[in-house]
């Protein structure tokens, strides 16, 4: 984690927080073909980065199509600043509506996994404080989408680690995508229960489209479908991919996630 990759464009940075809490956020903007043109937010998944397979996927995609597409590493993630086991959700979500505020134009929010629930939650937050930013998004696009991550976490986890997390306060998560696993902290897990959509929900009022694998073991079928359930206003629709893990980075993956996109833009 941490390491540049050899062809990887260099990014800005951006500081967000203040005092102790401040921390620069590297961030990467491809500008819209036209001034104030449409784009993309991309909000990545639990650990990984802004150059990531489907990220680059976007990347290339977006600029054939004159589209902006601005996307960021979460604290503790890639090349900002911070460590995975002190940052919450509430930290990632403040980056996110930083950097969204550094574009201009429609933003469709493309959310991948823990990111998709990030875009809801960003939002939700827009739309009661910012209704003018909220204005600019003209909907979202979830993959796999983790809403209400620490509860599902929590759901998942074996007894023995639910007790190392309440005690010693932490337990450290075996991964498939990393050999050293990762810290779940209590505080992460706190923190992440005060931004539950099944106790705040709200009217998206715009399109909620979701990308979900069938075979997705990190977030199940049955989990995406409840969405539909929790969000008022009849705004999600779910295209389902029968063979489709949870990364959803093949070729057809992500002509399904283009083809949910096109419909925003």
């Amino acid at each position: 984690m941490g390491l540049h990759r050899m062809g990887a464009p260099e990014p800005q940075f951006i500081t967000v927080g203040s005092g102790a809490r401040a921390r620069k956020i590297a961030y990467l903007a491809q500008p819209a073909a036209r001034e104030g043109g449409p784009g993309l937010l991309w909000l990545t998944g639990l650990k990984s980065d802004m150059v990531s397979t489907k990220a680059e996927a976007l990347a290339a995609w977006t600029a054939a199509r004159g589209l902006g597409f601005t996307r960021f590493d979460y604290s503790g993630h890639g090349r900002s600043e911070g460590r995975f086991e002190d940052a919450t959700i509430s930290d990632w979500l403040e980056e996110s509506a930083a950097v969204l505020a550094l574009t201009r134009g429609a933003q469709v929010l493309v959310g991948s996994s823990t990111g998709a629930h990030v875009a809801l939650l960003l939002l939700r937050r827009l739309i009661a404080t910012a209704p003018e930013e909220a204005r600019r998004v003209p909907g979202l696009v979830l993959i796999a989408p983790a809403w209400d991550l620490t509860e599902l976490m929590w759901s998942q986890l074996p007894s023995e680690a639910r007790r190392e997390i309440v005690e010693l306060g932490q337990w450290i998560r075996p991964s498939d995508y990393d050999p050293a696993g990762y810290p779940i902290t209590k505080r992460f897990i706190d923190d992440g229960r005060r931004h539950l959509l099944k106790d705040s929900p709200f009217d998206p009022g715009r399109p909620v489209l979701v990308l979900q694998g069938a075979e997705d073991r990190d977030v199940p079928i049955a989990h995406a479908r409840a969405l539909a359930s929790v969000l008022p206003g009849n705004r999600v629709r779910i295209t389902e991919i029968a063979d489709g893990e949870h990364r959803l980075s093949r070729p057809q993956d992500l002509a399904a996630l283009y083809d949910l996109i096109g419909q925003l833009i």
